[in-house]
């Protein structure tokens, strides 16, 4: 039996105990807490999630929207559309390449880019105050060693992250 099958031993496989499981539903409970607590701005996680992207300087594309939030062009077309109508961002031609439009906050947008972060800290320490400072650094590290790989198993993607 070789490491992998001690870890994921087929034959006992039950839903409940899977990682991807685990994962999801980790990853859809904080998301509709989230949710909840964006109703008051008028936003959905997907659409607070573009507004800190944008916020952050980092992505200024539908393209790179999509792609780091992995979800399709359409959808993203939606969202930005909705975003705009709601005067939270503009669309800016970009001046060097005429096919590339900008994402750019407005100053409405910006400011509510700017108390997304507390709000979203405020879901985290609830949903996470039965962990120690020390559960969640080790977490975060597991997490970051799934998503680039870790230097001691050659994975390429390694990164180094703050905790």
């Amino acid at each position: 039996m070789n490491e992998f099958e001690k870890i994921f031993p087929s034959g006992g496989w039950c839903v409940e105990e899977s990682v991807g499981y685990l994962l999801a539903r980790s990853r859809t409970k904080l998301v509709k807490a989230v949710d909840i607590e964006l109703a008051q701005h008028d936003i959905t996680h997907a659409q607070g999630s573009m507004l800190l992207m944008l916020s952050s300087g980092n992505y200024s594309t539908a393209a790179e929207l999509s792609r780091e939030l992995y979800i399709d062009s359409a959808s993203i077309t939606r969202m930005i559309d909705r975003l705009e109508k709601r005067g939270l961002i503009v669309r800016m031609p970009c001046s060097d390449d005429r096919r590339v439009i900008n994402l750019q906050l407005t100053e409405v947008g910006t400011e509510l880019a700017a108390r997304l972060p507390d709000l979203y800290m405020g879901v985290l320490s609830h949903h996470f105050a039965d962990f120690t400072a020390d559960e969640v650094v080790m977490l975060k590290t597991l997490l970051r060693k799934l998503l680039f790989g870790s230097p001691e198993t050659g994975g390429k993607d390694a990164k180094a992250g703050s905790a």
